[in-house]
């Protein structure tokens, strides 16, 4: 995505508790002689800002123009991830543009391949298998945590579906009310003139 060079972006990402995000970012800064955005913004940092569900900052850490972050959530819920360069110009002459390259992933633990061709083969099927019961482990917090937000969903569903069965019945009524009403001040209005 593209950014200002002192604008703040925010990415929300939803996360299970207990699982390991790590996000892995690299800067391109614009250049204007060129009419492209260099390889390498030198000089140019990244501010990483992570805040909880509960407003309460986990990460707040300043990196180079490439890096890689990481936490671990002990809440679940919509984690607010935010991305500022940590220029020291100032805002009117911040103009230039900045490309930042972000990838974002959520409770995966990557094996190292040096590693495993390094090992034996016992080892490898070994750190295979370990990295396979990790895996199933995060899709297990993950299917809970799916489970939670549905069963939240439905109880609201069914909470508003209830209140607007209240509130028709509540409008009948009051129509109804009102209905009666009008026919008995009409009828004492003729009633009154000697209409009927």
């Amino acid at each position: 995505f593209h950014s200002g060079e002192r604008e703040e972006k925010c990415i929300i990402e939803d996360v299970p508790s207990d699982t390991l995000v790590t996000g892995n970012y690299k800067v391109q800064r614009w250049d204007t002689h060129k009419l492209e955005f260099l390889e390498s913004a030198p000089g140019l940092g990244m501010f990483v800002t992570v805040t909880t569900p509960s407003d309460e900052v986990i990460l707040s850490k300043l990196y180079g123009p490439q890096g890689t972050f990481s936490f671990t959530s002990y809440i679940s819920g919509e984690h607010i991830i935010c991305l500022q360069s940590n220029s020291t110009r100032f805002i009117a002459f911040a103009g230039s543009k900045l490309r930042i390259h972000l990838d974002i992933r959520v409770g995966e633990h990557f094996l190292d391949e040096s590693v495993i061709q390094a090992k034996d083969k016992v080892n490898e099927v070994n750190l295979r298998v370990e990295h396979l019961i990790e895996q199933i482990h995060h899709i297990s917090k993950e299917q809970n945590y799916e489970r939670e937000r549905e069963e939240k969903f439905r109880k609201t569903s069914e909470e508003t579906n209830s209140n607007i069965l209240w509130w028709a019945i509540v409008q009948t009524a009051i129509l109804i009310s009102i209905g009666i009403w009008q026919i008995k001040s009409l009828r004492d209005f003729f009633i009154s003139k000697k209409l009927v």
